[in-house]
């Protein structure tokens, strides 16, 4: 008797407790998981003549630096110093940051923290910028797990339901939306999974 009255009590908590992720979800792509690749997907707000996304690496060939290049210009070589600090700062030796150099009236301009990253992709047209921008506030997708890597569009905003790690054994589920207009932003947690 008394087991089933523990059980009676038990059962629907554990059935009520349980966090789902909303049908109309879908689950970000595997590939998006690798943040070099979310790179040719930004439509930057203004008009550059060139933009690259490069990593700071310490090897003769300037080519090993590049992640993405737009269309360059045959005209324009561009010889400009590497930063001492990027966004995704990771270390301070080599190959620890990446960083953004666009070129706009024939003038350098360099982009090396997250908020400049936010500044350069402006308002967010896609998935991939969505995620390049909750990644700029620590953020990262779970593909094992809808409560760390679903998303829906609509007009207004890029929602998902995306991740951070907790400690060395837990993730901690958040719903994240994107204003698409400004870029702006907002999470709140679903707490631990």
């Amino acid at each position: 008797m008394k087991i089933i009255l523990i059980i009676s009590f038990l059962l629907p908590g554990l059935l009520f407790s349980q966090k789902t992720v909303s049908a109309d979800y879908k689950k970000i792509p595997e590939i998006l998981d690798n943040t070099d690749l979310l790179y040719p997907f930004i439509k930057p707000d203004k008009k550059y003549q060139y933009w690259s996304v490069l990593r700071n690496i310490e090897d003769l060939d300037p080519d090993k630096s590049i992640i993405y290049e737009s269309q360059m210009p045959d005209f324009m070589t561009l010889n400009d110093p590497v930063p001492e600090k990027g966004f995704f700062q990771q270390c301070t030796t080599s190959d620890c940051f990446s960083y953004i150099l666009a070129c706009k009236n024939n003038r350098t301009e360099y982009f090396n923290n997250e908020q400049q990253l936010r500044d350069f992709i402006g308002s967010v047209d896609n998935l991939p910028e969505a995620l390049l921008i909750a990644k700029t506030y620590g953020f990262t997708f779970d593909s094992t797990n809808p409560l760390g890597g679903s998303y829906k569009t609509d007009d207004q905003y890029i929602s998902m339901y995306i991740s951070k790690q907790k400690n060395a054994t837990q993730k901690e589920s958040f719903l994240v939306k994107v204003n698409r207009k400004t870029g702006k932003l907002e999470a709140k947690s679903n707490g631990v999974y």
